[in-house]
């Protein structure tokens, strides 16, 4: 393995844990019973949300522009 694919496995690593840590918007009993969502709310994100959903959004682009790198 070279350094790029060790650098790829932390910020994948990095990456599943942003996921988990997000809190769920929608109920799960809700997607199994065909109840409406209320996932596209008109609430806005902040503090400690917003931080995780931009860092989320920056780890996943940075794991995207890494897979590419590794495949040439």
């Amino acid at each position: 393995m070279t350094a790029i694919d060790y650098v790829l496995l932390l910020v994948a690593v990095l990456l599943i844990t942003l996921v988990v840590i997000q809190s769920s918007k929608d109920n799960a009993a809700n997607a199994f019973s065909g109840e409406k969502s209320e996932l596209f709310s008109h609430s806005k994100e902040r503090g400690f949300e917003l931080f995780l959903s931009r860092a989320t959004l920056t780890v996943s682009v940075l794991f995207i522009a890494l897979a590419i790198i590794a495949m040439i």
